[in-house]
């Protein structure tokens, strides 16, 4: 069996260590988008980079005899997951979606829900004027016009690239975040207001209950739908199952 994982993520590496351990026959490929110089390699082939579209993926499923695809992408890789679901659909390849839940607001939360990164920006000006924003060094742009009174510390693993807003403090970091660290965090940079993708899992949920803990109105992205027809699971280890029919 070859499976081709779409990954980078906690949940594509995990999924290759069960392979590895549990169905060591297996030939497992995880591809990454190359975003990330230095990423967290699983067990098994590696390749890295694009594949050409949902066309380009097609060819190399039947090129390299793939099985079964995984997309363990991040949930708001959108567009990865529809040329997936494209390619598997040319092929006939089984194509499963691997999505760790998203996150749900509890008693006192002052969440206020955005469909996108411009609407999200659009929503700042009324909630505060010191945002913390872990949307990622790659979604920056849309709040690049914001109101000069609007000040942003920006977490992100890697340094990111212009356009971003003109106040802007940058804080290399990754995940997983502590508690304790969050507090800190909201403190010593006077934040007022979280801006956040739903990306789910445990990692950097911290930052909401810190948020929470504050009276802070946090901003929250809806993560984008998985496409139509095509399984979806929540953990590794479900995943497993469903490639091994068990």
């Amino acid at each position: 069996m070859h499976v081709l994982v779409l990954g980078g993520t906690a949940e594509a590496r995990r999924l290759a260590e069960l392979l590895a351990a549990r169905l060591p026959e297996a030939r497992v490929t995880t591809s990454l988008a190359g975003r990330v110089a230095a990423p967290r390699t699983p067990p098994g082939e590696l390749r890295v980079g694009g594949f050409g579209g949902a066309g380009g993926l097609a060819d190399w499923l039947r090129a390299h005899a793939v099985d079964a695809v995984v997309d363990a992408t991040h949930p708001f890789a959108g567009t990865i997951t529809g040329h997936a679901a494209r390619a598997a659909a040319l092929t006939g390849v089984p194509l499963l979606v691997l999505r760790r839940p998203g996150w749900r607001p509890v008693a006192g939360d002052d969440w206020h829900e955005a469909g996108s990164l411009a609407e999200a920006a659009a929503l700042l000006p009324g909630l505060g004027g010191r945002v913390f924003l872990t949307t990622g060094r790659m979604d920056l742009a849309a709040f690049a016009d914001a109101p000069d009174d609007l000040w942003f510390l920006v977490r992100s693993v890697e340094p990111p690239e212009p356009p971003y807003p003109a106040r802007t403090e940058t804080l290399l970091d990754r995940g997983p975040f502590t508690l304790d660290g969050e507090r800190d965090v909201l403190a010593r940079h006077r934040i007022d207001v979280l801006v956040t993708k739903d990306s789910g899992g445990a990692a950097t949920a911290p930052k909401l209950t810190a948020a929470r803990e504050a009276g802070l109105p946090v901003v929250v992205v809806r993560r984008p739908p998985v496409p139509d027809g095509v399984a979806v699971v929540a953990d590794p280890e479900a995943a497993l199952r469903w490639l091994t029919g068990g």
